[in-house]
């Protein structure tokens, strides 16, 4: 087993500065305009795609390094650079990460190529899960798959929301009922192929912040897809929904449930581009503050400043340490006994609010305008707390684990 380690390895330190230099060349030149247009930056992600960081290959190197450091370390570096950009960089790894959790090797093998293209046509992906009345309330979910036994295919009907890259992407992972008397533990995910009949893009958001991500509505009308779609495969399906039924009537334990399945694989990788945002945004506001000055001295010089940076930087890198411990965890098959993916989570997304309000306050008049990126960062960070289960959800996880009672 690898032994946990907060010393980066030679070849981890080389592909961090190779990071690092993408986001301060490319992306961060390019964080201002694509905010503003509140479009997919499609030219970003294509230069990412030309030097390696857009593709298949790199993120399954950083995905099975042995450290568990790897795709935090990236998430880092890129959010870094800009949370926006960054997200429509990795926002396919959402998706590929619901084909690694329950797909086959054969569905890994064949679709996730798929999600991302080549450098010469760049593709994105979208994961489907959250639906206008189904958000942290998974077991509300009303998108339905019926299973056309005579064709050996399945028929999606509902609508998803707050999809990133919905309606634009190639291959769309959607989850949605099979079994409505099970809950949350009737789901199941399926792929849905480029050009499918049926699939369209509802409504596109104008958000708050991470504005050059693309979120929208992705409705399914009558989407069929053949059987093979189903991830994980039938058999396996009928057979985890059969043990559903049982522990239902037994009260026995609780079946793992497809789309939490991929929450609970990507927390820790979000508490990490929180890390990557509150680092930026502190950055940002040391630098104003040694060369800031009134009253004749350098506003770092007055106590009220210092002690603020001294606080940020130190929830920072607590934040770092949680996000690490748990992609160590994560990797080496250390069981999350005390919510650990869910802690990480929680503190760095508080973090990042926390440290780009307080950058804010650190600039003063300055930082309330868009001629410095404390304002975008603090619009960016807001978020961190929301997707991918809220603050609020991340507590209600760890009160559970920590009391195995059902709280509420």
């Amino acid at each position: 087993m690898t032994e946990f380690t907060l010393d980066l390895n030679d070849d981890q330190k080389q592909v961090r500065d190779w990071l690092h230099g993408f986001a301060a060349d490319v992306i961060r030149p390019a964080a201002s305009e694509w905010d503003e247009r509140e479009e997919t930056p499609w030219p970003v992600i294509q230069e990412a795609a030309k030097v390696g960081i857009y593709s298949l290959d790199f993120y399954a190197q950083q995905f099975f390094d042995p450290t568990g450091l790897g795709i935090p370390m990236a998430m880092e570096e890129l959010f870094w650079g800009d949370a926006g950009i960054a997200l429509s960089i990795v926002g396919t790894g959402l998706a590929a990460v619901g084909v690694l959790a329950n797909g086959t090797e054969e569905q890994i093998g064949t679709w996730i190529p798929q999600m991302y293209g080549d450098a010469n046509d760049v593709k994105v992906a979208a994961f489907c899960s959250s639906e206008p009345d189904a958000g942290s309330d998974v077991a509300a979910m009303r998108t339905r798959a019926v299973y056309d036994e005579a064709k050996d295919e399945w028929v999606l009907n509902g609508t998803k929301t707050w999809a990133t890259n919905g309606g634009i992407a190639g291959v769309h992972v959607v989850v949605a009922v099979v079994d409505a008397g099970l809950g949350s533990k009737g789901h199941a995910s399926f792929i849905v192929p480029p050009a499918t009949p049926g699939l369209s893009q509802g409504q596109k958001f104008k958000k708050h912040g991470i504005r050059a991500s693309h979120t929208a509505e992705v409705v399914l009308e009558d989407v069929r897809v053949p059987g093979h779609c189903l991830l994980g495969g039938k058999e396996k399906l009928d057979e985890r929904l059969a043990r559903a039924r049982e522990r239902a009537k037994s009260g026995g334990e609780r079946v793992k449930n497809a789309a939490m399945a991929t929450f609970e694989a990507s927390r820790p990788a979000v508490g990490a581009m929180a890390v990557g945002t509150a680092r930026a945004a502190y950055e940002v506001a040391l630098d104003y503050a040694k060369t800031r000055s009134q009253f004749g001295r350098p506003i770092i010089d007055n106590q009220g400043i210092a002690f603020q940076l001294a606080d940020m930087r130190t929830r920072i890198d607590a934040a770092r340490l949680l996000v690490w411990r748990a992609s160590w965890m994560a990797t080496t098959g250390k069981p999350f006994t005390s919510a650990e993916g869910s802690m990480s989570k929680l503190y760095a997304s508080e973090t990042a609010k926390s440290v780009t309000a307080q950058a804010i306050q650190i600039l003063g008049g300055n930082g309330f305008t868009r001629e410095y990126p404390v304002e975008r960062m603090h619009r960016d960070a807001a978020i961190y707390t929301i997707f991918e289960g809220t603050s609020e959800i991340q507590r209600l996880v760890i009160a559970r684990t920590l009391s195995g009672m059902p709280i509420r």
